[in-house]
Order: structure tokens, then C-alpha cells, then sequence
């Protein structure tokens, strides 16, 4: 009851003042500490840790991206593919040196070891199905003996 008669003299009282005077703060009108039940100084405290822990989330989150940056790169120059600039500026904003992660530094490894395998004279002859290497090195110095006979015959030399 007293709300309702508050409500309707107090609302009419300040149209007659005009809305001049000190007025009090009411029950919802708490300071962003009060709000939360601590005093200001612990207020101010909480808020530097919430802007440190933001900060170092940040500055983890960068870290991720400029390490995946640096393996898309990575695959850029291995596959000859044209370069990104948006990697280039992710690794650059961590610090231009960037480490990847121990399992994709050993995966790249595992991969960089499959490839010169694969590249090398060795290799390549293993991939070739139904090789035999006895009747290719019977064919090869046969074909050696025939290029020195036929070079004995030769009347130029």
C-alpha cells in the first residue's frame, strides 16, 4: 500500500520540483562492486585478473594459430603451392619463429624420410612390380659386350 501511494505522490512531487534535488540511489541502482558483493578494492582486483587471464588466453590463442600457419606453410613450399599472406602475418604477429608441436614436427620428419626414399635411384626400382634385378644387370652387360664389338668393327676408329 505505502508502494502504491509512493508511486503516485512521488511521481506527481517531481513534476513539481521538476526532477531538482538530491536524490537517493535506489535498491537497483548499486555500483558494479556492490552488485557483485565486494568491496571496491577487491572489485578492481578481480577485474586486472579477468583482463590478465583474457590476455594470456590471447596470447595462446595466437600461438595455435601462427603454429597451424606454419604447417599450412609448411606443405605450401612442399607441394609448391602459391604462398598465403595471412599465415605470413599470423606467424609474424607471435614473433616470425615458430616451433610446431613435438607430434607434428615428427610427423613432417616421418614424411620428409618417406619422400627422399622414395626419390632415390633404390626406391624407385622397388616400386616397379616384377623386377628382377639378375636379368636386368644380364641384359645390360649384354648389351654392353654387343657396343664393344660392333665398335671394334668400326673402320672410323
Amino acid at each position: 500500500m505505502a508502494f502504491m501511494v509512493k508511486s503516485m505522490v512521488g511521481g506527481q512531487l517531481k513534476n513539481l520540483t521538476g526532477g531538482l534535488g538530491g536524490e537517493e540511489k535506489g535498491e537497483g541502482e548499486k555500483s558494479p562492486a556492490e552488485a557483485q558483493g565486494m568491496t571496491r578494492e577487491e572489485y578492481e582486483e578481480y577485474q586486472k585478473q579477468l583482463v590478465e587471464e583474457k590476455m594470456e588466453r590471447d596470447a595462446q590463442f595466437a600461438q595455435r594459430k601462427a603454429e597451424r600457419a606454419t604447417l599450412r606453410t609448411h606443405f605450401r613450399d612442399k607441394y609448391r603451392l602459391p604462398k598465403n599472406e595471412t599465415d605470413d602475418n599470423q606467424i609474424q604477429m607471435v614473433g616470425g619463429d615458430v616451433e610446431l608441436p613435438k607430434e607434428l614436427a615428427k610427423m613432417i620428419e616421418q614424411d620428409n624420410e618417406e619422400e627422399e626414399e622414395k626419390d632415390s635411384v633404390i626406391g624407385q626400382l622397388t616400386n616397379i612390380q616384377n623386377l628382377d634385378l639378375d636379368s636386368l644387370k644380364d641384359k645390360a652387360q649384354a648389351r654392353l659386350d654387343d657396343l664393344k664389338q660392333s665398335a671394334e668393327k668400326c673402320t672410323v676408329m
